[in-house]
C-alpha cells in the first residue's frame, strides 16, 4: 500500500469503529480542505452514503464564497446538512467585528458556545431542505454524543495533544492530561455514560498529505485555496475579519503541492493567517480546553 492508502484505510476504520460503538453521531464540517477530505473519506466509508448529520457552525462572518460552497456541495451529494448559530450574541452585536469583544473572546461566543449548545441540543438547529433549498428549523433536539473532527496534529499545537478517541465531559470541556492511551492501533471506545466523545480520524494526516488525497482523489474544494491573479491565496479559512491570505501564486493543486515540497512555507505555520491564533498566545488551547474544534 502508499502511504495514502495507509492513511486512508486508517481513517476510514477510525470512521466505521465511530459509527459503530456510538448512538447519536454527527461530522462537523468547517468546509475548509480538511474537512471535506474528512467528507470524502466519509463517502467511502459508507459506500457513497454518510449516515449522520453534517454539523456547521456559521459566525455569520464566514466567507461568503463559504457558505455557497456548503450549500452547493449538500445539495449534490445529498447530505443531511445541519448548522448552529449563536444568534442572541449576533442580534446585541456581541462580537469582535462590532467592538464589544476582543478576538479571542469573540471566537468563544461565535464558536465554542455555538459549537457545544447546537451539539447539546440546548439552542436551536436548522437543517437543509433538499426540496426548497432553504434552512428550516431541525424539530430533532437528540444531543449528538459523538462528533466526528477534521483536526490534524501538524496543524496547531494543542491538537498534537487530541487521542483518535477523545473524551470531553458533560460539558465539553477537555481534560488534556486525562486522555486514554492509544497504543498500536489499540483504541478505547468504552466511555462512561455521559461522556462527550470527540472522533479525529485525520490526526495523523499532514497538510502534504491532505492535498495530495485532494490531488489523487479529485476532491472539490473551495476556489478561495488558489491565488486569483493577486499573488495571494487562504492557506486556512475562518471569519473574514480574522482570517487572512498568504503570499502565494498556486493556481491549482499541483503548485500547492509544489509549494509544500519544495518547503515554501517550512517556518510559517499553517494557521499563520489566523489571527485569533496570536491572541490566544499563538495557539487554540484556551479554546479548545473550553470545547472549541
Amino acid at each position: 500500500m502508499t502511504h495514502l492508502e495507509k492513511l486512508e484505510s486508517q481513517s476510514v476504520y477510525i470512521l466505521r469503529e465511530a459509527y459503530s460503538h456510538f448512538k447519536n453521531l454527527a461530522m462537523l464540517w468547517s468546509i475548509g480542505k480538511d474537512s471535506t477530505v474528512l467528507l470524502w473519506l466519509a463517502r467511502k466509508a459508507f459506500f457513497g452514503h454518510v449516515p449522520f448529520p453534517l454539523v456547521h457552525i456559521d459566525t455569520s462572518f464566514k466567507i461568503p464564497e463559504m457558505i455557497q460552497f456548503r450549500d452547493k456541495l449538500a445539495l449534490e451529494w445529498n447530505l443531511n446538512m445541519v448548522y448552529g448559530s449563536n444568534t442572541q450574541a449576533l442580534q446585541e452585536k456581541r462580537t469582535f467585528p462590532a467592538g464589544a469583544l476582543t478576538r479571542l473572546e469573540c471566537c468563544k461566543t461565535l464558536k465554542t458556545d455555538a459549537l457545544v449548545n447546537t451539539l447539546s441540543g440546548k439552542w436551536p438547529r436548522y437543517r437543509l431542505d433538499h426540496q426548497t433549498g432553504a434552512y428550516v428549523l431541525d424539530e430533532n433536539k437528540e444531543p449528538y454524543t459523538g462528533v466526528i473532527v477534521g483536526v490534524r496534529a501538524d496543524e496547531e499545537g494543542s491538537r498534537s495533544k487530541e487521542r483518535y478517541f477523545s473524551p470531553r465531559d458533560k460539558q465539553s470541556d477537555w481534560a488534556v492530561g486525562d486522555q486514554p492511551p492509544e497504543f498500536w492501533n489499540q483504541f478505547k471506545t468504552d466511555f462512561a455514560p455521559g461522556t462527550h466523545i470527540r472522533i479525529h480520524p485525520l490526526l495523523d494526516w499532514t497538510e502534504l498529505d491532505i492535498w495530495e488525497y485532494i490531488a489523487a482523489e479529485n476532491i472539490p474544494v473551495i476556489p478561495l485555496y488558489f491565488d486569483q491573479g493577486k499573488g495571494e491565496r487562504y492557506r486556512s479559512l475562518g471569519c473574514y475579519p480574522c482570517t487572512f491570505p498568504v503570499k502565494s501564486t498556486a493556481q491549482n493543486v499541483q503548485e500547492i503541492i509544489e509549494e509544500l515540497k519544495t518547503g515554501k512555507f517550512k517556518d510559517i505555520a499553517e494557521r499563520s493567517g489566523r489571527a485569533q491564533d496570536k491572541e490566544d498566545s499563538g495557539g487554540l488551547e484556551t479554546l479548545r480546553r473550553s470545547g472549541y474544534m
